[in-house]
């Protein structure tokens, strides 16, 4: 272990962001009684977020450049038989890129909130949100073991539902909170049974324990079942990546989520939340290269996911949410990375998506204060002359999106799509068109948004839904757009440059290098695509040049070129379409339908089986039956017992009376019954 890294230094990176957060949220609100105004709310939670990031960037140069690890306990909490229950931080490749990825970006929202909240009576409580999510992160990826993640993992649930119903005024905000939880509750739950099973037959939560057992864990057998434990432990951690990450069919709260604030869209969709199944998946991933079983089911998962969710984003016309769709398909391209055991692939794209996604969020909610609060793109155009800062990145981030050549983008995505063309585990055919197709969707989708507002004529002053906007207050939409504030376009700007440039600069260390030596495990022998990725990477550049002779690269132009005819050309032609298909219009419309099926099959139906239980168990059996009927069946003998306990001497002669007539009964007609039996 290098010197240079040491637990205080550490601990500061998660407990800045945290103090920031309750100096905010308790001195800056009613709670604490407003003492710091809103100056000194911004000002703290700021300067933890970038002492964060700066000891994460001295950080990741040290595991970098030196070697530098760490993996010990910092408190602990307690013992229960043998199993020790911890608060600790393991500190290699892997987490230290993800505690840079999520500082930063969390830097960049935590300033662009200067001029997008500046309005909001809210402003100092949503800064002691973003910093106490920034906080539950950074716990989340620097654990050590299964508890922390735990912990870190429904924090950020948590504080998400603050979040998406931060306008607690809006009923929509409140519905879309709520539906977050809930659904992430159902993905939890299988992630608890997950951990469990770990905790049961390994006898430890801590990875390298964990890790170290996997062998003995991988012959065992699930009992009951033919199946392996190994197998059902990864699927059951799988499922709580699928309510956190995002999947089918557990998506379907993150499209709604985008009734919160936009910079926390950019927040959760970008470097925190929705990632933290991705990363969960690559740290176990000494356990899930144990069960192709397991991997099969993620890839086909992240395959459904890559293509049917780009399919809702065409529709879309609120410009945050065809973002938002991007984030699902995006999601599921990683998640299919981790199905064909290429963890570091999908690790890559998931930075590489930070920065452009998160750049894209933000270059959304600069067109959205520049709009005067419309979020419809159908009302926006030739936005690209009045905003040319916002203009400009939001290309960038577009480029980087569809995997233009040498953009940052190009080098995850083309890395994922080869992946799963090398995969020879079941599914991966599917797979394999999936993101294919995804290519081509990706790039329609992502162009007709930008060609809608940056370009062709000017529609904003058209508008019939003027009064609607972000923040559920009017604006006069009428006025001419303007260019963002300087705390806008500067995050635009930053989080612009490694949108290009950080592909380029790190996919040989971290995909072919030895960036993730120690974080990351795949089984050579059994999952070869890494050796066949590695075969064929012959250095950035040349990987770029040989994109233009690739379908990928054909697919996004058509994808590009279509986008373009369509919206700019000849804009009669999505209408015609439209009539053509209006099944398929409609379906996608109702986003497969998969709503109504929880509102009316499972909710319902959990509602009646819930009535049911409450009227027939609860109420007929256990009041009715149970406590009612014991205690009249004791008032029914005590009754019949106390005639007998009268006290009069008659009743107590009548009753021996009795019983000497039965004895004699008995024992006289007893024996001449048997006797008239046995002839």
């Amino acid at each position: 272990m290098s010197q240079t890294l040491n637990a205080s230094t550490l601990l500061a990176v998660p407990l800045a962001p945290l103090v920031g957060s309750v100096l905010a949220g308790i001195l800056g609100t009613q709670l604490g009684g407003n003492w710091i105004g809103r100056r000194l709310s911004h000002t703290f939670t700021i300067l933890g977020v970038l002492i964060a990031f700066i000891i994460s960037a001295m950080t990741l140069k040290s595991v970098a450049m030196d070697g530098a690890r760490f993996n010990e306990t910092i408190y602990e909490w307690m013992v229960i038989g043998g199993m020790k229950m911890e608060i600790g931080f393991m500190v290699d490749g892997l987490t230290a890129m993800m505690m840079c990825v999520v500082t930063f970006v969390s830097l960049m929202v935590h300033i662009y909130t200067i001029g997008y909240m500046e309005e909001d009576e809210g402003y100092n409580r949503f800064f002691a949100y973003i910093s106490l999510f920034t906080f539950s992160m950074l716990m989340l990826v620097m654990s050590n073991n299964l508890l922390q993640l735990f912990f870190g993992w429904e924090a950020v649930g948590l504080v998400s539902y603050l979040l998406i119903g931060f306008w607690f005024n809006k009923p929509t905000a409140i519905f879309a909170n709520m539906k977050a939880f809930l659904v992430n509750r159902v993905g939890d739950f299988g992630f608890i049974l997950g951990i469990g099973l770990i905790a049961a037959y390994a006898g430890t939560l801590n990875y390298t324990e964990v890790f170290a057992k996997s062998g003995d864990l991988g012959k065992l057998i699930f009992p009951g079942t033919e199946w392996l434990l190994i197998t059902v432990i990864c699927i059951c951690l799988f499922i709580g990546a699928m309510g956190k990450s995002a999947q089918f069919p557990l998506h379907v709260w993150l499209p709604d989520s985008m009734e919160g604030p936009t910079p926390i869209s950019a927040l959760i969709h970008a470097a925190t939340m929705v990632t933290a199944g991705i990363f969960m998946v690559a740290r176990m991933s000494p356990l899930f290269e144990l069960s192709d079983t397991a991997l099969s089911f993620i890839m086909v998962i992240g395959a459904i996911t890559a293509l049917f969710m780009g399919f809702l984003g065409i529709i879309q016309n609120d410009i945050k949410r065809v973002v938002a769709y991007s984030t699902l398909s995006q999601l599921g391209y990683m998640t299919v990375a981790l199905g064909a055991s290429a963890y570091s692939v999908a690790v890559f794209h998931l930075m590489t998506h930070a920065f452009f996604k998160a750049l894209l969020f933000l270059g959304a909610g600069s067109v959205i204060i520049g709009m005067h609060h419309n979020q419809d793109i159908r009302w926006m155009g030739g936005v690209r002359k009045y905003m040319p800062i916002t203009w400009i990145t939001s290309l960038l981030g577009s480029l980087a999106l569809i995997g233009t050549p040498l953009f940052a983008g190009f080098y995850s995505k083309d890395s994922i799509i080869e992946a799963v063309h090398e995969s020879h585990l079941w599914g991966a055919g599917f797979a394999n068109f999936a993101v294919l197709a995804g290519v081509f969707v990706t790039a329609f989708y992502s162009f007709r948004m930008y060609f809608l507002v940056f370009h062709g004529k000017e529609r904003y002053d058209q508008n019939p839904d003027a009064h609607h906007d972000d923040h559920g207050h009017g604006h006069d939409d009428h006025h001419e757009p303007h260019e963002s504030p300087w705390v806008v376009t500067v995050p635009l700007v930053l989080l612009a440059i490694p949108s290009v440039v950080i592909g380029y600069l790190t996919i040989q260390p971290m995909l072919y290098g030895d960036f993730f030596k120690d974080a990351i495990f795949v089984d050579a022998t059994k999952h070869h695509v890494m050796v066949e990725l590695a075969a064929a990477f012959h250095g950035p550049l040349a990987m770029a040049a040989h994109a233009f002779s690739t379908l990928p690269f054909w697919l996004a132009v058509a994808g590009v070129a279509t986008a373009y005819y369509m919206y700019m050309v000849n804009p009669a032609v999505p209408a015609a379409i439209k009539r053509a298909v209006q099944p398929i219009y409609t379906l996608l419309d109702n986003k497969y339908y998969l709503d109504w099926f929880n509102e009316n099959v499972l909710a319902r139906g959990a509602r009646m089986l819930g009535v049911g239980l409450w009227k027939g168990g609860d109420q007929a059996v256990i009041d009715g039956t149970l406590v009612n009927g014991s205690w009249k069946v004791v008032g029914w003998v005590a009754g019949v017992v106390r005639w007998f306990q009268s006290g009069y001497l008659y009743h107590y002669a009548l009753a021996m009376i009795l019983g000497i007539v039965v004895l004699m009964s008995y024992f006289v007609t007893w024996p001449m019954l048997a006797q008239w039996l046995s002839r």
